[in-house]
């Protein structure tokens, strides 16, 4: 009988804007977590999806890789699934707001449901919950702070390149 835990993986990636931790089952990407500095690096069991996970985050921080190839499976209500799975399209280098993501869910009175649902993502920057702002612009909450959110936004940016005519959803 295999133990509970076989079943779990997890590795350390740091990055620009601290430590990850990266967690998996044999299938997919389970969850992306900020440490705080100084959190203990021990008891990793890292699988192949771990890895390409790793390889994968440095080439975005690089700028050199601009959407993932991963599977995922994030865990949450059908509500917040199906606005994970709208946070997916966003554009990298774009961002749009909670009220028009309520929008493209068919109800403009979600958004603060959205805000809630998107506060609970537990795959953030593979699931780009960063690029979801104030309906005014302003950035609003993120799970690993608006330090984080920020940096995110401004990397971006930095390495965007709008396509012509490039259809958007939001």
């Amino acid at each position: 009988m295999d133990h509970p835990t076989s079943n779990r993986f997890s590795g350390f990636l740091p990055s620009p804007i601290g430590l990850i931790e990266i967690t998996s089952n044999c299938d997919s990407i389970t969850s992306i977590i900020f440490r705080d500095e100084g959190y203990p690096i021990q008891n990793t069991n890292i699988n192949q999806l771990i890895v390409n996970c790793i390889s994968q985050l440095n080439e975005y921080f690089e700028g050199t890789r601009h959407s993932f190839d991963l599977p995922t499976n994030p865990s949450g209500t059908e509500f917040q699934n199906r606005v994970w799975e709208k946070v997916c399209k966003i554009p990298f280098g774009e961002t749009t707001s909670y009220g028009k993501i309520a929008k493209a869910l068919g109800d403009t009175k979600l958004n603060r449901a959205v805000g809630f649902a998107n506060g609970a993502n537990p795959i953030p920057i593979i699931i780009p919950c960063h690029r979801v702002i104030g309906g005014d612009g302003s950035l609003t909450g993120y799970a690993g702070g608006l330090d984080k959110k920020s940096w995110l936004l401004r990397h971006e940016r930095h390495y965007y390149t709008p396509t012509k005519g490039q259809l958007r959803m939001f």
